[in-house]
């Protein structure tokens, strides 16, 4: 009922209703005006998560791997002017001392690579002097040659014999091949898996190459000699996982790769990679790498690989992990402590500043990176003195950090891109900190990322693997590459040597074909 403002009813009744109506109009406005707001803002949420999501797959697929920061930019955007170190802990420190080459100045070429002399003797005198001559001097240009690889084929020729005496034939026994049925060398073998696990070459682009040298070896046969060398050298990688899992602390990650079904098409399957590697807190014991392949991620994969493993493990915040902190029922603590990475939690704020200049942002990754800059000062040092330094400066900014990142969670959504960013360390404080108690432990995972960096250079060539099978044997030869790069030994003369002795190597004597062993090994014939 409605009415103009000048002829109001005079009667209060009709007044009553008539604010009745308007009241009742006026709370259905309200509540579909309040609606409304809620369906922007779970959309604009959305956008953000999505727009998010996109831009961490442009900088994953497109951008720089590392997470350095210009730091003054992000201390100016809450008015600081001071500049501290770079937020990427991996950065080099400046050197104090200018370098002794001068730039443009030629590298030496390497002394131990064989040198080829061609003489070029000098012309003539003026026409009619015959006289003696002397070596005064020599002028030596050095130019560095390639020699293109090439194929051999190796003739073992057996000659049977018969004495013409006692009428006995003698014939040398059969020559062991590395791969039974398979008319391929060891340094063949080895130069194929590095190949294709150091290098990153597919099997389709070494076949390739190998036809245009006249040798037709389809991609599928360089697949099963790989699967065969595999189950040759399980015992290696299972000897290599044994001697990580004897460390009090270990590095756990894991990366995705497609895995081809069978006729039911592609899905993803995962590389677990497990490390172990305390030089940066002066242990110098070999450090080493394996990884295990599966066909999901499920968290039932790290369980049984860690089952009999009590220690540290350093890895990111994925709920898999968790059965191997606490029993699933009763919550009590395993053997296995929880060790957070301020890597992890810094690249959520890093992501953010990819998209908008957040100033809250900017403050957490600033907040973090005087962290880094701490243990860039510690590096080397021993355990103690490591735990002396953290808890002297460490800890107290790790305690106002927490206060920050409580303070700005109550300004934020929950579900908004910075509200989980801050709540990423504070739902795990405990194992986030847990490293200023012990010397040996690390600020975050980045060791453990950089091994999975050959696993992810060679995912763009290779694409996708074939088959359980295949995954498992890939695992393997990046595991056994992997501790040779860790540990300094050049990996094809490791496989070439490894391939050709290990099948009559006595199992009880593994150790010796550790890379590490076997390179003191190497060291000492050759200083003899």
């Amino acid at each position: 009922m409605r009415f103009p403002l000048d002829r109001l009813p005079a009667d209060p009744v009709l007044l009553q209703k008539m604010l009745r109506e308007m009241a009742d109009v006026l709370e259905q406005e309200r509540a579909e005006l309040k609606s409304a707001k809620a369906t922007v803002q779970a959309q604009t949420l959305k956008i953000e998560k999505l727009e998010h999501r996109v831009a961490r797959l442009l900088r994953v697929q497109f951008g720089c791997s590392s997470e350095k920061m210009d730091i003054a930019q992000l201390r100016l955007m809450f008015d600081e002017v001071e500049t501290p170190e770079p937020a990427n802990d991996d950065a080099a420190v400046a050197p104090t001392t200018k370098s002794a080459r001068k730039p443009g100045c030629r590298v030496p070429l390497p002394a131990h690579l064989p040198r080829h002399t061609v003489e070029h003797p000098p012309g003539a005198c003026s026409a009619g002097c015959s006289g003696p001559t002397v070596k005064i001097d020599e002028a030596v240009t050095e130019v560095l040659d390639y020699v293109p690889a090439r194929f051999r084929v190796i003739r073992h020729v057996r000659s049977r014999v018969v004495c013409r005496a006692c009428e006995q034939i003698r014939q040398a026994p059969a020559v062991e091949l590395p791969l039974p049925k398979v008319m391929a060398s060891s340094a063949m073998l080895a130069h194929l898996i590095v190949s294709r696990f150091v290098d990153h070459q597919p099997w389709h682009r070494q076949s390739v190459i190998l036809r245009r040298v006249g040798l037709d070896i389809d991609r599928d046969v360089m697949s099963r000699w790989a699967r065969k060398l595999a189950w040759l050298l399980a015992p290696l990688g299972e000897r290599l996982f044994a001697y990580i899992c004897e460390a009090d602390k270990i590095h756990g990650d894991d990366t995705p790769v497609t895995l081809l079904g069978s006729g039911d098409g592609s899905r993803t399957g995962h590389f677990w990679v497990y490390l172990r590697d305390d030089r940066s807190s002066g242990d110098m014991r070999p450090p080493a790498v394996v990884y295990r392949f599966s066909a999901d991620r499920g968290g039932a994969h790290p369980a049984e690989h860690l089952a009999g493993y009590r220690g540290y493990l350093q890895a990111d915040g994925y709920a898999g992990y968790n059965a191997l902190y606490r029993h699933p029922k009763s919550k009590a603590p395993r053997g296995v402590v929880e060790v957070g990475c301020w890597s992890h939690a810094r690249r959520k704020f890093t992501d953010i500043l990819e998209k908008n200049p957040s100033p809250i942002a900017a403050e957490a990754v600033v907040r973090i990176a005087e962290l880094f800059a701490i243990e860039r000062t510690i590096k080397g040092a021993p355990p103690d003195e490591r735990r002396r330094v953290r808890r002297a400066q460490a800890v107290s900014k790790l305690e106002a950090l927490r206060g920050w990142l409580e303070l700005q969670q109550r300004g934020l959504s929950s579900d908004s891109i910075l509200g989980r960013a801050c709540r990423y360390p504070l739902n795990r404080w405990a194992a986030m900190v847990r490293y200023c108690d012990d010397g040996c432990l690390e600020i975050s995972n980045n060791l453990v990322e950089n091994a999975l960096r050959g696993v992810a250079l060679g995912r763009r060539n290779w694409m996708f693997v074939g088959s359980m099978k295949g995954g498992e044997a890939a695992a393997l030869f990046y595991a056994l590459a992997g501790t040779c790069r860790l540990n300094g030994v050049e990996p094809e003369a490791w496989f070439t040597d490894v391939i050709e002795r290990i099948g009559d190597h006595p199992i009880n004597r593994i150790d010796e074909f550790l890379p590490w062993n076997w390179q003191a090994a190497r060291n000492m014939v050759l200083a003899a």
